[in-house]
Parts: C-alpha cells; sequence; structure tokens
C-alpha cells in the first residue's frame, strides 16, 4: 500500500494528464499511487493513461459527470495511502515535488497541506500574465504567492493534500456550485484539524489559456466568496473586498474622468457647475486627473510583471490579466450579492447556469 495516493479529476483534458503524468514518472520519491477521474468527458484519456501503466502505479475510472468535487471524492473513496494528494489535470510537477512533500510532512506534521503554483518558462505569454495576475502582490495581495508564515493557511485544490482518515471524517468536498475546495478548507479548520504551507512542494499550473476563460473562471470566484460567506459567517476578510471596491472604484474615476471632459468642452456649463475654476480650453486638461490612480496602478502592473518575466510583452499582458482578474472577481462579488443577500436566492437557483 502506498503512501500517498495522488487524486485528478479530469474533464476533456487528455493532453494535459498525458504531461501530469509524465511529471510524475520523474519523481525521486516513488511511494505513491495515482487515481485518475474522469468526470464524464467527451475527449476522453483513458488511452494516455494506459501509457503509463507500466511506469507509475495508476489506476483509471470514468464516471458520470459531477463536478470536480465529486469526481475526487469518488476517487478518493477508492485510493489506499494514508494521504491523498488532490492536483488538477492542469498541473504539472517538478521532479522534487513529492520529495519537498515527504520531507516536509517529517519535519512538519500537519493534518492538511498545500504548496504555491508557478509559471513553467515553456508556458504562453498570456499563461505566464494570468499566473503572475493570480500570485502578485498587486493583485491578490500575494495571498497565493507562497508566503511562509501564515497564521490560517488555507490549501487549495490544485496542490492540496490531507490525511485520508481526516478527509473520510470531514465527508470531503461538498456540493457547492464555486469554491468548493476553500469550504473544505474552512471545514478542515473549524474542526481543529491543523494545515500548513510546504513553500517547497510548488506545481507549475497552467491555468487558463485564454482571458474570456480567465474572466468565467474570477468571475465565478467572486461568486464563491459570497456563498462562503453565507456558509462561514465571520470568514469575509477586507481582502476579499478589494476586487469589488477596485472594479467600481475604476467606473467612479472613469465617470468623472467623462463628466469633467463634457464640462471642459462646454466652458459655459463648466462656469455654472464649478463657479471660480473655469473648466474652459485653458483647463481642458484638468478632466484626466481621475483617471492618474488607474494609470499610475497600470504602470506598477507593467513594471513589476515586465521585470519578474523578463518581458516587455507579459508586462503589458500582465495589466490586461490584471484588469480582467479585478473586475472578473468584482462583478462575480456584486452579482452573487444582489442574489443572494438582496433577493435571498438560494445558492443553486441564483446561478443555475454558471459553472466552471
Amino acid at each position: 500500500m502506498a503512501k500517498y495516493s495522488i487524486i485528478v479529476p479530469v474533464f476533456n483534458r487528455p493532453d494535459e494528464v498525458d504531461e501530469l503524468l509524465d511529471s510524475l514518472t520523474r519523481q525521486t520519491v516513488k511511494d505513491f499511487e495515482v487515481v485518475i477521474v474522469e468526470d464524464g468527458s467527451k475527449v476522453p484519456c483513458k488511452d494516455v493513461v494506459e501509457k503509463y501503466t507500466g511506469q507509475l502505479d495508476v489506476r483509471y475510472f470514468n464516471k458520470p459527470n459531477g463536478g470536480p468535487g465529486p469526481a475526487r471524492n469518488y476517487g478518493v473513496e477508492r485510493a489506499t495511502g494514508e494521504y491523498v494528494i488532490i492536483l488538477d489535470s492542469d498541473v504539472v510537477l517538478p521532479d522534487g515535488y513529492m520529495k519537498a512533500v515527504d520531507d516536509s510532512i517529517r519535519e512538519n506534521p500537519c493534518d492538511a497541506f498545500g504548496g504555491p503554483d508557478a509559471a513553467h518558462e515553456s508556458f504562453t505569454d498570456i499563461q505566464k500574465a494570468i499566473s503572475y495576475s493570480m500570485t502578485s502582490f498587486f493583485t491578490t495581495g500575494g495571498i497565493r504567492g507562497g508566503k511562509k508564515k501564515l497564521d490560517k493557511f488555507h490549501p487549495r485544490s490544485y496542490n492540496l493534500g490531507v490525511r485520508r482518515e481526516v478527509y473520510n471524517k470531514l465527508g470531503g468536498f461538498s456540493k457547492m456550485r464555486f469554491g468548493e475546495d476553500i469550504d473544505f478548507s474552512y471545514r478542515i479548520l473549524e474542526n481543529g484539524y491543523t494545515t500548513q504551507l510546504y513553500p517547497d512542494a510548488w506545481v507549475w499550473h497552467k491555468r487558463r489559456t485564454n482571458l474570456d476563460k480567465f474572466f468565467k473562471q474570477v468571475f465565478n470566484s467572486g461568486i464563491a466568496r459570497i456563498n462562503l460567506t453565507k456558509r462561514h459567517p465571520g470568514t469575509l476578510k477586507l481582502v476579499h473586498l478589494l476586487p469589488m471596491v477596485f472594479t467600481v472604484g475604476v467606473i467612479l474615476l472613469i465617470v468623472a474622468a467623462v463628466v469633467l471632459r463634457l464640462l471642459a468642452l462646454n466652458p459655459d456649463m463648466g462656469e455654472c457647475f464649478c463657479k471660480g475654476f473655469p473648466l474652459g480650453k485653458t483647463h481642458i486638461g484638468w478632466w484626466t486627473l481621475p483617471l492618474l490612480p488607474v494609470i499610475l496602478y497600470i504602470l506598477m502592473v507593467f513594471i513589476d510583471s515586465s521585470i519578474k518575466n523578463k518581458s516587455l510583452v507579459i508586462g503589458y499582458l500582465s495589466v490586461k490579466a490584471a484588469f480582467v482578474q479585478l473586475f472578473g472577481y468584482g462583478f462575480g462579488f456584486i452579482t452573487a450579492w444582489w442574489k443572494r443577500c438582496v433577493l435571498r436566492k438560494d445558492e443553486f437557483s441564483a446561478f443555475e447556469k454558471n459553472f466552471y
């Protein structure tokens, strides 16, 4: 019986599964089994998995589509390891990942753990930009970037490990439409179990491959935050409000700039609204003042990403990704607040058509 059971839910991603399994063959610690759960895919990965049967202790299961949470539970039910490690199908592991997990558990044991993610040099520019956006201080406050000192670390399902005994006692992932991994992390802590961040147990995470898919992902993350707050009162923190504040703030600044521009183009109207402060031709540039905070933010993201990624192109794409992330999350948050808190709809009827 292996010490670790790696559970991977899959939906229409055979190429990604191939890369993940290939990276598992190169691990220096071999004491693990792999459980692939095909979640009703139209493009199955069974043939891909069968290529590795002689190289890995790997098993393949196919079930009707039910979402990633139930697929993970299905896999854990069939696992044998002392620990289960949940991975997304779009991650690739560095050669030392399993050794880092094994060493960290011996040195700093806990009931559940997780690690950071990063962008591989082979990723596309847009994937690197999205990775920057998801881990940067200027977008998420760095909460997903792998800090070493966190009082309560909440592992995410792209790289999450837990004792199988604890997983079973908690009933695994819930049937939440969004945010089921954070809900699971909250329940781990609420039931008195311990979590740890293992900084050396990091993965390469492809995330979404274009900005449209990224917007849908973060929009649903904004929805999830309200649903999580409903399930776990008191968990809403200031950092969770920042994307919504950013979204509303940028919209208001743009509206203010448009109003000032109209006043500048109509001096008589400007005199009427701003007595003693004419907005005629000599003051035509004043209308841009509300946009200065937005311009400053764009410059900070562009410079920071360009330096970290050593690419002006990725710096430019990171600006786009940052706005997609913050606006997507912000609009999702506002939408969920309106439907759940104002209209008082339940979690499922409010978002019947929203799926990843």
